[in-house]
């Protein structure tokens, strides 16, 4: 076994090329500009939003090029972007997720099999193909970070179609890590809470209110603090971890519910 590498190289990325889906949202471009920060070749994906994605990568410049499609439909062509650009594929980041707000009652078969086709069937879908690029090439050190959310444990009003696919994305983290493990792929999730974004108090006061009272570290969460969750799960600092999850939500979760 190799010796570990020194401190100040656990987090460098330098060489390695990833893919981030659902970068043009708040989350994703976050994720994208860290790990592009820590040397990574980036390719920045948009659902629908290519614009946004373009934005981003001339923004980072170098090292950064933007992919569009579905990434349940699409996903073969989303990684060979990858392949296409920078001539590999070392780690991807499924963040890309649909989030509608809908009561139990008024859920009809359509919406709930769409909700699930985008969240756990794309999740999949990249997965899979990301990881027979992986193992194709002979890459000793895949990584792939599933974005889930504290809901895949701890259910929300009007949430539950959402909260099913977290759910089963944390199952799916587990399951590729089993079966990914002995081609040198790791698999992991992030689960965040309540991260802000621009006009969220605004028009949400009372709930973030309620999550300031909930939170013991008494704040929302930033973007950065999902994207270097996702940074060290994806760098030699987490070489052992494989099939966990964590969580990131100022510890939200820690409050019991009776």
């Amino acid at each position: 076994m190799p010796p570990p590498p020194p401190v100040a190289r656990l987090l460098d990325l330098s060489g390695l090329v990833a893919i981030i889906t659902g970068a043009s949202g708040n989350i994703g471009a976050g994720i994208a500009r860290r790990l592009h920060e820590a040397g990574a070749a980036v390719v920045a994906h948009a659902g629908r939003d290519r614009a946004a994605v373009e934005g981003l990568a001339r923004e980072l410049g170098a090292r950064a090029v933007a992919a569009s499609g579905d990434i349940e439909r699409d996903a073969g062509a989303i990684c060979a972007v990858a392949v296409e650009s920078f001539g590999g594929l070392d780690i991807l980041v499924n963040n890309a997720g649909i989030q509608p707000r809908a009561p139990l009652a008024s859920i009809g078969a359509a919406q709930l099999n769409e909700l699930l086709r985008v969240n756990v069937g794309g999740v999949a879908a990249m997965t899979r193909e990301a990881a027979a690029l992986m193992t194709a090439a002979g890459v000793a050190t895949g990584a792939i970070v599933n974005v889930s959310s504290i809901e895949g444990l701890q259910p929300a009003r009007d949430h539950s179609h959402y909260a099913a696919s977290k759910a089963a994305v944390i199952m799916h983290t587990r399951a590729a890590a089993l079966e990914l493990g002995p081609a040198g792929i790791r698999v992991n999730s992030v689960s965040p809470g309540l991260i802000d974004a621009e006009g969220l108090a605004e028009g949400w006061p009372e709930g973030v209110a309620r999550w300031r009272a909930a939170a013991p570290l008494e704040r929302l969460g930033d973007p950065s603090d999902v994207a270097d969750a996702v940074l060290f799960l994806v760098s030699r600092a987490a070489r052992w971890v494989s099939g966990a999850n964590l969580v990131v939500d100022g510890g939200v979760l820690t409050h019991n519910t009776w």
